[in-house]
């Protein structure tokens, strides 16, 4: 999961401290107040009388500095002594500067602070100084706040005079300018604000209305994250159709036959401009047997990672034995839950429906899933129990990453084997997966958006049901990606599918990983053989990544993430015009293009026109050969690399002007 990240700079005495702990707290978030960790660092080299910075690290590293980002009680350690309160005193505010000068401490103290950030679950919010410059650059907000003199000293001497009972104004004002001045004549100064931050003035305002601007900042942001609602219930009550209803276009799997849907599938909706995740998930079963544990499993997971829960019965049907044990569960998830009475659709079913206030979950809301009876009434009720803070980090800039690939040929158990743990379904039966499944996943130092899809069939396009539009979401989720990664059976001959798909990928202009999975199972006859398959059948892909991994045994799955990092560079990179045009002229008159009817054409100038994937335009006086334009197409990739990335080199015919 990523991290929401609020930076605060700004002096001291400015309510930054304050500001950052409110907000933490208002979106239960964690908190993170790097001055205190300077200020450690301070106490402990004025307990230890050490100047030396590379000693005063080593004492830090042996002490151990701990600090609990609990937002409404906020504690820092040195080894076991709590010295929360010490550090705020009047002697260590004057000597931090002296020690936040040391490029050792920085470096120590920089490295602790990221890693904290990195930790954090949902959202962290870091204030000090150098925070959105120098600690965390990449932030998704950063705010810059201020005061003047008069009322910095104030809130300082209110501060100090808890701690020490004794607070003199003017030795605090002394202490602030010269503290102020000691920072800003440094080289880099931690004062200066990052070039994207936003400004408050805090002098006339107090805590709430500052808390209430960066609020409002965060939500125009959209970084208060998604809610999670959790459509949950046993097999065949109508989720899928339900979830259809919500997002209102038919992306979820329909059949009559129960089961259909297996992993828990996230879908962005909307209603009344508010925004939450929607989790669509299996049948829950009592008693689940073979891939029915797993499907089961997965809506347990669903009901632990969402805000809201609706709970989904069959009002034809009414409660079974298998909706009241699912209650029970749902009850002791704590999680606020709405009673969906599907299938209601009309009166009779309504008069049926009535008997599920037996369950003890209040008023069941009636709702045609099909036919889109009651479903407004119950959006409503739905956009009202949302939380106002949601657990699933606001998108994006992840890069997303599509995983396709024939069935059964270990897309799902790659995707678990990166995440570390169990996310999608995986078993033995070939075509288990068959929705888009959306992940974030952190490996290899970054977090990517990988989407998991079902497997692509030979003639999907004559397949009925289930196989037809899980082809159709697959084919959606290239459509989505930036790179394609195509994972093959190693252990397996190549086969028209792989190579279909790997046309498919590139005709989308996604950016190519193939991944040659099982190669445990790879011997060396295997070995030579499958590069002679390659050599003979992906010939016109030579510039794919290429990777051997086992995603069951974790073998080289560390490769993958250089070779996604490569292959997103060259599908971004831009060629200067006066490099590209350079090249073309060398290139033109080492070796010119090929006589046609009796005429040379003329290569006048070529330009880049795009990006993602990288496309070329070359302005001729005639016509170009194709031959020659994949000619000019190797060595742009000789001159320029482009591994992992298709590119496009296209003709355009240009006259002379004429006098």
């Amino acid at each position: 999961m990523s991290t929401t990240v609020i930076a605060i700079d700004g002096p001291s005495g400015s309510g930054k401290s304050s500001t950052a702990k409110a907000i933490a707290l208002r979106a239960n978030w964690d908190y993170l107040d790097t001055g205190a960790l300077y200020r450690a660092v301070t106490w402990i080299a004025l307990n230890q009388n050490i100047d030396n910075p590379r000693e005063l690290v080593r004492a830090c590293e042996e002490i151990g500095i701990t600090f609990v980002g609990d937002p409404e009680n906020p504690r820092i350690f040195a080894g076991e002594s709590d010295i929360s309160e010490v550090i705020r005193s009047l002697r260590i505010t004057d000597q931090v500067s002296i020690y936040a000068q040391m490029s050792e401490v920085r470096e120590y103290l920089l490295h602790m602070q990221r890693e904290m950030i990195h930790l954090a679950p949902h959202g962290i919010v870091v204030e000090g100084r150098d925070i959105g410059t120098v600690v965390a650059p990449e932030a998704h907000l950063k705010v810059f706040l201020y005061a003047d003199l008069d009322q910095r000293t104030q809130r300082r001497e209110r501060e100090i005079a808890e701690l020490e009972s004794v607070a003199d104004s003017q030795v605090i004002e002394d202490s602030l300018t010269s503290r102020d001045e000691m920072d800003t004549k440094r080289k880099l100064s931690p004062l200066r604000m990052a070039e994207d931050a936003l400004e408050i003035d805090s002098t006339n305002l107090d805590l709430d209305e500052v808390v209430d601007v960066v609020w409002s900042w965060l939500k125009e942001r959209n970084l208060l994250g998604l809610p999670k609602v959790a459509v949950i219930g046993r097999p065949n009550v109508g989720k899928s159709t339900l979830v259809n209803r919500i997002i209102g276009r038919r992306e979820a799997i329909v059949e009559d036959t129960p089961g259909v849907t297996r992993d828990r599938v996230k879908y962005e909706a909307e209603w009344n401009g508010r925004r939450f995740l929607l989790i669509d998930t299996g049948g829950w079963e009592v008693k689940p047997e073979g891939i029915s544990e797993k499907i089961t499993a997965g809506s347990e997971i669903a009901i632990a990672e969402s805000d809201v829960i609706l709970f989904v019965v069959d009002a034809q049907v009414g409660a079974l034995d298998e909706d009241e044990a699912l209650l029970q569960l749902l009850r002791r998830s704590g999680k606020s839950v709405i009673l969906v009475a599907n299938k209601v659709d009309g009166n009779a079913e309504e008069t049926l429906a009535h008997g599920l206030w037996n369950l003890g979950l209040g008023e069941p809301h009636f709702v045609s899933a099909l036919h889109g009876r009651g479903a407004g009434d119950l959006m409503d009720l739905l956009i009202k129990t949302l939380p106002e803070v949601g657990s699933e980090p606001m998108d994006d800039g992840f890069r997303r990453i599509a995983l396709v690939g024939r069935p059964n040929v270990g897309k799902s158990s790659l995707l678990n084997a990166l995440a570390g743990e169990d996310r999608v379904l995986v078993d033995d039966v070939a075509g288990t997966t068959r929705d888009p499944v959306d992940e974030l996943i952190n490996f290899g130092g970054s977090t990517w958006r990988f989407i998991d899809t079902a497997g692509i069939r030979r003639r999907s396009h004559q397949d009925s049901g289930t196989d037809y539009y899980a082809s159709l979401r697959t084919a959606t989720a290239l459509a989505r990606a930036e790179v394609a990664v195509i994972v093959f059976d190693a252990s397996e001959p190549l086969t028209e599918q792989d190579i279909r798909i790997v046309t498919m990928a590139e005709e989308a202009g996604r950016a190519l990983v193939l991944v040659m999975n099982k190669w445990d199972m790879v011997d060396e006859d295997r070995q030579q053989q499958l590069a002679k398959e390659m050599d003979r059948q992906l010939e016109r892909y030579p510039w794919a990544q290429r990777v051997n991994l086992s995603a069951k045994t974790g073998w080289h799955r560390d490769r993958l993430a250089p070779a996604l990092r490569t292959s997103i560079a060259s599908w971004e990179k831009r060629v200067p015009t006066s490099k590209l045009n350079a090249f073309l002229g060398a290139l033109i008159s080492a070796t010119p293009p090929p006589v046609r009817g009796g005429k040379q054409p003329k290569i006048r100038f070529a330009t880049q026109a795009a990006i993602m994937p990288p496309k070329f335009v070359i302005f001729a006086s005639d016509w170009v050969e194709a031959s020659y334009r994949r000619f000019i197409e190797r060595r742009l990739r000789e001159e320029f690399g482009f591994e992992g990335s298709p590119v496009e080199v296209a003709l355009k015919i240009k006259e002379r002007d004429k006098d």
